[in-house]
């Protein structure tokens, strides 16, 4: 595929997921991923005995999946193209949509915050529920507030700007196509989100993808980082803001993509939170200048917007270019 069709497919697929996002009802590559990952997870633990065994069977896991995704990627990148390039653009354009999550993180924003600012605040906990792994039954609007803002800076990372830079990374070699890489570090959020996390029976095969999506993410986070710095018109206080705080808590990348958003808006987020009746304390992140409240919200998806555009804007103008 040409550079003038990558550049197309790259600018139609932020506009289908900004407009349309994923539609109900139809297969997501998530799903996909997902029942993959369930099904061999599940048969690689009741085949392998030991912490060894089990860590070897998450690296077949872990490579397996994203390696696979990639290739999945190129072929729709290559193949359909030598039979109708309208075809192999229109596939690639909707794959590489769905590995975009932004329109499907503000309506979950949205989704959580309009019961609230209606005063239902049942419902409220109930909705965010659906989105946050913390028990939010007794949450109180101030925490929802702050549940909600965390759940779209964390995600902001994973789900939006990490995909579009290695969609972007992708785009500039032509024989590998922007849905290749962008699918692969889909494979790879998947998995960490559902075996990568430090619980058992997990622990050991999900330790592989838990690394290996750290890794993935380390650059485009601090990326978006140093870019909605820059955006926020006071970079050096905002990255001092982050240098101080973002390093205490215990993942390398959350704990900035949490902290650059705090930084910028005035808020403070972390502290107190229960996760199956269990109380745990995350580091606090930014100072508590101002309340968080729906214009948090609003600020923080803002943010992560013109981020996105303003990395789409350079990767047109070098694709154009070359």
């Amino acid at each position: 595929m040409d550079t003038h069709a990558t550049l197309i497919v790259l600018i139609f697929a932020t506009i289908v997921d900004y407009l349309i996002g994923d539609p109900w009802g139809w297969l997501h590559p998530v799903q996909v991923m997902g029942w993959l990952i369930s099904r061999s997870s599940h048969f690689m633990l009741s085949i392998c005995e030991g912490k060894k065994g089990r860590r070897y069977a998450g690296v077949i896991l872990g490579l397996g999946l994203i390696i696979g995704s990639g290739m999945v990627g190129w072929s729709i990148h290559s193949i359909p193209y030598y039979l109708s390039p309208l075809l192999g653009i229109f596939l690639e354009t909707l794959l590489l949509a769905s590995c975009f999550a932004g329109r499907s993180l503000r309506l979950a924003a949205l989704d959580v915050l309009t019961p609230l600012q209606e005063g239902n605040i049942d419902l409220a906990r109930k909705k965010l529920s659906q989105y946050v792994g913390r028990d939010t039954a007794n949450l109180s609007p101030a925490e929802i507030w702050r549940a909600t803002l965390e759940t779209v800076s964390e995600n902001a990372i994973d789900g939006v700007t990490a995909p579009l830079f290695y969609a972007i990374a992708g785009a500039f070699f032509p024989g590998l196509g922007a849905v290749t890489l962008a699918l692969a570090y889909k494979a790879a959020s998947t998995l960490d989100s559902t075996v990568g996390y430090q619980q058992e029976p997990w622990t050991d095969i999900g330790w592989f993808s838990a690394k290996c999506e750290d890794l993935l993410t380390w650059i485009p986070c601090r990326l978006t980082v140093v870019t909605l710095a820059i955006l926020s018109g006071k970079p050096r206080f905002v990255l001092s803001i982050c240098r101080r705080d973002a390093p205490q808590d215990s993942s390398p990348n959350s704990g900035w993509s949490e902290c650059i958003y705090a930084a910028i808006l005035g808020v403070q987020l972390g502290g107190k939170n229960t996760y199956q009746g269990i109380l745990k304390e995350k580091p606090l992140l930014g100072d508590p200048l101002n309340p968080i409240t729906a214009h948090s919200v609003e600020k923080a998806l803002h943010l992560t917007r013109i981020c996105c555009l303003l990395w789409l804007s350079i990767a047109i103008t070098g694709l154009w270019l070359t």
